[in-house]
């Protein structure tokens, strides 16, 4: 299984990249964490943010592999502890195909977008920076990894 981060927005501050490459590193080749940076919409004065979304969501959807078990992640979505997300790892793991994570742009993703989830995940009730976000979903995806394994690194 591959678990792919499909992130909107691009050009993230060196701790953002150190920060995700650290924890994608640590998981092995089986449960391995790849980022895909997709281009955020152009917004202007001029420009709506509909259009943005939909270049968004076009990209995000070039992106997104037919074999994809795709989970976006919201602030609707459901909530999981890391217990559970261990759980839904393992999961995912069972179901034998590649998972693509999705995080929207600055306004979030296109009802079309989600409406290709067939889960939705909520990280906090709170909003988080989108680079701060990648950041720590990979650190979860590790910590519940962690927990199948059996790994100190939980505790």
């Amino acid at each position: 299984m591959k678990l792919r981060l499909l992130a909107v927005g691009q050009k993230m501050p060196a701790w953002v990249e150190q920060g995700f490459n650290e924890y994608s590193k640590r998981l092995p080749n089986d449960c391995a964490l790849e980022l895909v940076e997709i281009a955020p919409g152009q917004r202007s004065k001029s420009s709506s943010v509909e259009k943005a979304m939909r270049q968004e969501a076009d990209a995000l959807r070039k992106a997104i592999r037919p074999q994809d078990h795709v989970v976006t992640l919201e602030v609707l979505g459901k909530p999981w502890t890391t217990p559970q997300l261990a759980q839904q790892l393992e999961n995912w793991r069972m179901q034998g195909g590649d998972v693509a994570i999705l995080i929207g742009g600055p306004d979030g993703m296109s009802s079309d977008i989600l409406a290709l989830a067939r889960q939705r995940w909520s990280l906090s009730n709170l909003t988080l920076p989108h680079p701060l976000v990648r950041v720590v979903v990979a650190e979860q995806l590790y910590r519940a990894w962690s927990i199948l394994q059996g790994h100190p690194y939980h505790k």
